[in-house]
């Protein structure tokens, strides 16, 4: 029976408007596996028409079903709620209790701020309240403030109990592939053999490439598959074989419980939104540093790995990180540049980036993120083909005393690589021989006549046949370097090639990401300060020792185009006698070259001379040679026309019929005779006979 001061409360304005029944969860596990508290806030449906309120006149908000009341963000049914109130279009607020419109006291008290200026009651299962009455405000707030008090204390047990539990090491999580609880609460190792290889295989080959791209590459070029432990009531301890993804690579490697270790606190939740960051009801997540971890329990059960190791992993990820704002390595890549990633600008300490010439294999060092940060001027770039040689011959003159382990290192990596390999599909093939015959027995035991069944499991068991026939012609298919270990002729051969480590080094088949990465293993860092001839090159080994070797700097473009000096000087010293067709066949001859071709010419050797303000001995221009006789020892035509007193055409006419030694550069061009003391007395006119012009008359 309805109390008077209740039914005092409604008014019929009250019972005009709607009344609005609100219901919420906080999860979908618990609209899942509570229905009882679910039914009870539907109830409140009867509760209202018992009030007075007609079934038309009610309306139920449920679409904030497994959302959290921490705050009115993302819940769609309690803003409506709030707009209907706030409109004057709801008579009363039907809720189970405070806690399920609001969990914040600012969402509490704002819907009742919002309910006291538009006339609206409140309603639970315990009363009927007015918010625009002192005391019955008063109350409601003293329930709203209890039920964010009581979510306060709720999560200070809960977090202090896992807290606790953690410093023991026994708070439990769901444990990565590999690891698995034993009947008597224990994590240990997976009993599935091809589980724990598999994993084991990912460590070993991080190891050896140094890249989580490069063991997914290897897991894809050799058709290898990952596990997948699914979680959950239908398909709880379900395996699942799929393809290796750079994320799962990145997640295993980053999982402390691999090696052997007890950690919480790898996480942290931040509550409070930055400046210009959009709120949110559960928080952001981020990863916490290792050294922030809250409870580290080494040992804690059996691993893949140590602890030691680990923590080597980490730093190698870190290290192929390549963020702007950090200064790190980065991975091995594929381009032809050496020293990608660990090469130092000596004049500002900043890492130095790679570029390539067009050529597309000629590195080039440059320090360049003062331009491209600040827009300022470029440091320093530095040719790298030259660097990388000097680099390499420092490497190999520092690895020579370890060849013969090296050799040995080599091989038991191979033949470790091939074994792992061969392991892991020899357990896959395995694990498909074992379905087949579990669906050959599933499918004998089944009564003959029965073949509604019988149909069902013959399928499944040529499926099984099916999958295994496809493996096995897959495996088949494999190079068989993959599926054995190295022979003994091989292993003297290898043997015998990494005798002499810089044959193997510059090998065709050796690749640049190889060089690189055996580079990583001995040298920290490079630091490379061009000077005015040459670039200083200091090398800082892994055990911190530093060597420097000095590398000429690489001609300038203008200095390549440029006729060489000594080439210069030649002609120089051959002008004073030869001329310049005869100076451009001896340097031809000298095998001698210009700046910008392969052959000296006239005009070349004219060009130098005229650069290089050179004066010919030998011109070609009679009136380049003011005495008319020439540093081979021919007179102009002038001149032996003096000589011998004759005219200038008998000079030609002697030269042409052969009766003087003369040459002719070129067709109608000067001629250049050469003339003997005989030559002179045989021809040799006492006087010049002149000409007398003849009259026009």
């Amino acid at each position: 029976m309805r109390s008077r001061p209740t039914l005092a409360k409604i008014r019929p304005d009250h019972l005009d408007r709607r009344a609005f029944v609100y219901v919420r969860q906080s999860t979908f596990m618990q609209v899942r596996e509570h229905p009882a508290s679910t039914a009870r806030q539907y109830d409140l449906v009867q509760r209202a028409a018992d009030l007075g309120w007609t079934r038309e006149a009610i309306t139920v908000i449920d679409q904030d079903q497994g959302c959290s009341g921490a705050s009115a963000l993302g819940r769609d049914g309690f803003q409506y709620l709030i707009a209907e109130v706030g409109l004057g279009h709801a008579g009363a607020v039907l809720s189970l209790e405070a806690s399920r419109l609001a969990r914040s006291c600012s969402d509490w008290y704002r819907l009742l701020e919002i309910c006291a200026l538009t006339d609206t009651l409140v309603i639970d299962e315990d009363g009927v309240y007015d918010p625009g009455q002192y005391h019955d405000r008063l109350l409601l707030g003293i329930l709203g403030t209890m039920s964010e008090a009581e979510l306060h204390w709720l999560r200070q047990r809960l977090l202090g109990g896992k807290l606790e539990k953690a410093q023991h090491g026994q708070l439990r999580f769901r444990p990565p592939v590999g690891l698995t609880f034993d009947p008597t609460g224990r994590l240990g190792l997976d009993p599935d053999e091809e589980v724990r290889h598999a994993v084991s295989l990912v460590f070993t080959l991080f190891d050896q490439l140094g890249s989580a791209l490069a063991v997914v590459k290897y897991f894809a070029d050799h058709h290898l598959r990952f596990p997948t432990r699914l979680w959950g009531k239908t398909h709880d301890d379900e395996l699942v074989w799929r393809p290796l993804s750079h994320p799962r690579v990145l997640a295993i490697l980053h999982n402390p419980r691999y090696a052997g270790a007890y950690v919480y606190g790898r996480t942290q939740t931040r509550r409070r939104p930055l400046p210009g960051e959009a709120p949110c009801v559960k928080g952001r997540t981020r990863k916490v540093a290792p050294p922030d971890w809250s409870v580290v329990r080494h040992d804690a059960h059996p691993g893949y790995l140590t602890w030691e190791q680990f923590l080597r992993n980490q730093q190698r990820l870190d290290d192929n990180c390549t963020i702007d704002s950090a200064d790190r390595r980065g991975a091995v890549r594929e381009g032809t540049a050496l020293l990608q990633g660990i090469v130092l600008c000596g004049r500002c300490g900043r890492r130095m980036s790679v570029r390539y010439y067009k050529d597309g294999t000629t590195p080039s060092y440059e320090c360049n993120q003062l331009h491209s940060h600040h827009a300022g001027p470029t440091c320093q770039f530095v040719r790298g083909d030259g660097v990388d040689a000097g680099v390499a011959q420092l490497f190999l003159e520092a690895l020579q005393p370890a060849q013969l382990e090296v050799a040995l290192a080599t091989l038991e990596d191979i033949e470790a690589q091939a074994r792992q390999v061969d392991r892991q599909w020899q357990l896959r093939l395995e694990r498909a021989r074992y379905e087949a015959e579990l669906a050959r027995r599933r499918f004998l035991a089944v009564e003959p006549e029965n073949r509604l069944v019988g149909r069902t499991l013959e399928r499944e068991w040529n499926d099984k046949l099916a999958e295994l026939d496809r493996l096995e012609r897959e495996y088949a298919s494999l190079p068989r370097l993959t599926a054995r270990q190295v022979s003994t002729e091989e292993r003297q051969r290898i043997l015998a090639l990494a005798g002499d480590l810089p044959t193997l080094w510059h090998a065709v088949t050796t690749t640049p990401a190889q060089r690189k990465q055996l580079l990583r293993f001995l040298v920290q860092d490079v630091t490379l300060t061009k000077q005015l001839r040459t670039i200083t090159i200091a090398v800082r080994w892994q055990t911190h020792a530093c060597s420097t070797v000095e590398v000429a700097r690489p001609r300038r473009s203008c200095d390549a185009r440029r006729t060489d000096p000594a080439v210069v000087a030649r002609v120089r010293a051959l002008a004073g006698h030869h001329t310049d067709p005869q100076i451009a066949t001896i340097l031809n001859e000298e095998g001698l070259t210009p700046g910008m071709s392969r052959a000296f010419t006239a005009g070349k050797v004219q060009w130098i001379r005229y650069a290089y303000d050179i004066a010919s001995g030998c011109p070609a221009a009679p009136g380049a040679c003011a005495g008319g006789q020439r540093g081979d020892g021919r007179y102009s035509v002038q001149a032996a026309a003096g000589l011998l007193n004759v005219n200038i055409s008998t000079v030609v006419a002697w030269c042409k019929a052969g009766r003087l030694d003369g040459v002719q550069a070129a067709p109608h061009g000067p001629w250049w005779v050469r003339l003997t003391p005989e030559s002179i007395a045989e021809l040799r006119k006492p006087m010049r006979r002149r000409w007398r012009k003849r009259s026009s008359k």
